[in-house]
């Protein structure tokens, strides 16, 4: 039966339903869980607005409308190509349950989006990075030991709060990864995030565990395992402390590692398997970084790329 979309009880034993599907059958994020219930909400909201009764009853002309809407509203097109990719996926779970029988999404295309080169630090900046923490604190340990293996290794944030001290083989340099759907890769790291890493778990990680137990890698200073947002304000931290005049995230360090590394020479498929990209064209984006940073380095250094007068 086809819930009313003015009826919220089964409104949201529906949206309950989708929710584990997602994660069991995609294992999707709780960052995608949250994005993805948070924009199909908007759109019920909208859709009770214009009167439809049931998801049966959403086509092509609402969706069109709804997207102008949003448009209208100062929303980003990636913001609407977001919430287009929760109704497709929702529409898709339901055609595939048979809890409705048509996919108004099928004909409906997201707006095209301008591709943004990813933003990163230059080595120096992030020599400078790595080199603020204090290491004669635990904290100051365990930031040292954070920042080389983000650097290291590309990993994503939510990668490196959820290592575990048996995912980490110094001896090997090699850490076992639980990426994007649950897909396990082996990334690596150099001699400063080993040395950095050791020393962190000999003289840092004993003094912040207290009496708890815990195999996470990275712990609070309460001994518990560190956040995604506790790594944020860590490296906004530290990017102040290091004189950075930009905006510091984790994945900015992410896009960082897999720059240098082409810029180095690394072949583009490497880059894929250590940064977990499932499709080549993900980690493509970056040779576009580095060609313009080519062009950069190119028009300030050669004698005749400069104009006369210059």
């Amino acid at each position: 039966m086809i819930p009313f979309l003015q009826d919220e009880k089964n409104v949201a034993s529906l949206l309950n339903d989708f929710k584990r599907y997602l994660e069991i059958e995609r294992h999707a994020s709780q960052y995608t869980l949250r994005n993805y219930l948070h924009d199909l909400r908007h759109f019920i909201d909208y859709a009770v607005k214009e009167n439809i009764a049931t998801l049966e009853d959403v086509d092509i002309q609402l969706l069109r409308r709804y997207i102008a809407s949003l448009l209208e509203e100062g929303f980003e097109k990636s913001s609407v190509a977001r919430k287009l990719s929760a109704l497709r996926s929702f529409y898709s779970y339901l055609t595939q349950t048979n809890i409705i029988t048509k996919n108004p999404l099928l004909s409906i295309s997201s707006p095209k989006l301008t591709k943004r080169l990813p933003a990163f630090l230059s080595t120096d900046e992030v020599n400078k990075l790595i080199m603020a923490p204090d290491i004669s604190t635990p904290l100051g340990m365990r930031d040292k030991a954070m920042l080389e293996l983000l650097y290291a290794s590309g990993l994503r944030v939510s990668e490196i709060t959820s290592l575990d001290i048996v995912n980490v083989n110094l001896e090997e340099r090699e850490v076992r990864v639980l990426g994007k759907g649950s897909k396990e890769r082996i990334t690596l790291m150099g001699k400063p995030a080993v040395n950095a890493i050791d020393c962190y778990l000999r003289e840092g990680r004993p003094k912040l565990t207290g009496q708890r137990s815990t195999d996470a890698l990275f712990l609070n200073r309460y001994g518990r395992r560190l956040s995604k947002r506790s790594i944020q304000q860590t490296l906004s931290r530290y990017a102040a402390a290091a004189g950075l005049t930009k905006r510091v995230f984790p994945h900015m360090i992410r896009h960082s590692f897999a720059t240098h590394l082409l810029d180095g020479g690394a072949d583009l498929r490497v880059v894929q398997e250590l940064l977990g990209h499932a499709s080549l064209s993900t980690t493509q984006i970056y040779t576009h970084v580095t060609q313009t940073q080519a062009r950069k380095v190119y028009l300030a250094s050669h004698p005749r790329a400069k104009k006369q007068g210059d």
